[in-house]
């Protein structure tokens, strides 16, 4: 049964369950190739809940900057449109299979803004 979004421990499932899509994706694994390590992955996991929580319910919880490790591995694993497109579907499709409401589509709205935002300064990296 779907719910709503409410709290860290919807957030944590959310992730968890996108990662899962993303590490088994063949467009986009190997931008996760870091994570095979389940401490590695859980300590991961555990920044994504406090990023979303912040942007959610505005927590506080999230004090790095989201950009610079994503900006930062694009010379190396470059970043392609079909990347960005993927990337939403698992989120999207993560966040319908499992939750409704107001903050739902709040997260998918939001998740949208930050890859846009994402493509555009890996655009203006790309013209350096």
């Amino acid at each position: 049964m779907k719910k709503t979004i409410e709290n860290r421990e919807d957030i944590y499932f959310l992730v968890k369950n996108f990662y899962v899509k993303l590490m088994n994706d063949d467009l986009l694994h190997h931008f996760f190739e870091d994570f095979s390590d389940a401490n590695h992955l859980e300590a991961h996991l555990q920044i994504l809940v406090d990023f979303w929580d912040n942007i959610l319910f505005y927590s506080g919880s999230y004090k790095k900057n989201a950009m610079k490790p994503h900006l930062d591995l694009h010379p190396k694993k470059p970043f392609k449109k079909q990347h960005f497109q993927q990337w939403i579907f698992h989120f999207n499709t993560t966040i319908d299979e499992h939750f409704i409401g107001e903050v739902a589509h709040a997260a998918k709205s939001r998740a949208l803004s930050i890859a846009t935002v994402m493509q555009i300064k890996i655009a203006e990296l790309n013209k350096t």
